[in-house]
């Protein structure tokens, strides 16, 4: 098999970030070549500071080309977009409040929410948060998470999924097990949570169990160190956490997916040979690359690339996890809609807006 044909296999597995507003030649080379599966947008792929009709003209233009590179008629093309900080759009795109303050509003938040990224041709969007506000100085998840009791934090976020799912667009629970107990950021550093299962039991996985029981299609992992559970790699990498807990214990039988393997608690670790093979062989099937937050450059993602086709080689990683992962992928592919990009009605809007406000005061 050639190597372009090797590399266009962990493609089948990527989820891939764009340099900016525009293609450079790192990215068409990366799209032809990986063909990713996926691609994921940050605020740097918007053209702020421009009207609306240019700004979204322009981001049209970037989906078109990356679709005509990867030659790929359906990806998933995805954002990080939860309301509140976590927002990537230029306005007129609403500014939906954070996950905290939803509460009854949770559902039809999402709907509105779904029907303006399906406008930005966005078919899947990691959301929701199924972390609880359970430390008061976490500095990643706070309130961005739906609750600060497992019961809260469920039922909102489970609403806020069947509003996406209802209006068209696919969602992932994060993080898991959980992400809303520590006092570290993953963006920099490897949080350790010295929890044991009982206690993920009583509190982590509820949210997440129930996102389960109504079918959500994705779960995304978490960059943190388990000790009383694995106390060897963090759960992006662990069987136990994965398959023991996530796969059998609560029967997901979807997609996990990596959370970003750019953020620094795990970064430098894939890029060590055999990484990307225990994380197959732990459970995971999809791997997001962003290019956004320690390195926008390509290397890295190559060498992700080439750890795979030599775990292949070597036999670390076997054909029949791959073959799993991968149709377990081309299952919610096959189900997940796709989009142009088009303009929304100035009237859409302001609904959305009044919306956004009358949530804050709920």
């Amino acid at each position: 098999m050639a190597r372009s044909q090797k590399l266009n296999r962990f493609g089948h597995h990527l989820i891939l970030g764009i340099s900016g507003t525009t293609l450079t030649d790192d990215d068409k080379h990366a799209l032809n070549e990986l063909k990713p599966i996926g691609v994921i947008f940050f605020a740097k792929n918007f053209l702020d500071g421009t009207p609306y009709e240019v700004w979204l003209e322009k981001f049209k233009n970037l989906n078109n080309q990356i679709r005509e590179y990867t030659e790929r008629d359906s990806m998933f093309v995805t954002l990080d977009h939860e309301g509140g900080r976590v927002v990537r759009t230029p306005l007129p795109i609403t500014r939906f409040p954070h996950a905290l303050l939803l509460r009854s509003h949770a559902y039809e938040v999402a709907k509105a929410t779904a029907v303006e990224l399906k406008s930005l041709g966005i078919n899947l969007s990691w959301a929701p948060v199924a972390d609880i506000f359970s430390h008061p100085n976490n500095p990643v998840i706070g309130s961005r998470a739906f609750g600060s009791t497992p019961e809260t934090a469920a039922q909102s976020a489970r609403d806020y999924y069947l509003g996406l799912q209802d209006s068209g667009i696919i969602g992932c629970a994060k993080h898991f097990p959980g992400h809303g107990d520590t006092s570290q950021d993953s963006h920099i550093e490897l949080p350790i949570l010295n929890l044991t299962l009982e206690e993920l039991r009583l509190r982590e996985l509820i949210p997440f169990k129930t996102l389960i029981e109504v079918q959500i299609p994705l779960v995304m992992t978490v960059h943190i160190l388990f000790p009383r559970i694995d106390p060897d790699v963090p759960a992006t990498l662990s069987s136990p956490i994965l398959k023991n807990i996530l796969r059998e214990e609560l029967g997901f039988k979807g997609v996990v997916v990596s959370d970003d393997l750019d953020m620094k608690a795990i970064s430098d670790v894939f890029i060590q040979a055999g990484t990307v093979a225990r994380s197959f062989n732990a459970g995971c099937d999809l791997f997001i690359v962003s290019r956004n937050i320690n390195s926008s450059s390509i290397e890295r993602t190559y060498r992700i690339a080439e750890d795979f086709i030599d775990s292949l080689s070597n036999g670390s990683l076997g054909e029949a996890v791959v073959e799993a992962a991968r149709e377990r992928i081309e299952k919610l592919l096959a189900i997940t809609p796709q989009y142009t990009v088009q303009a929304l009605d100035k009237d859409i809007l302001l609904q959305h807006a009044q919306l956004a406000i009358a949530s804050c005061y709920s």
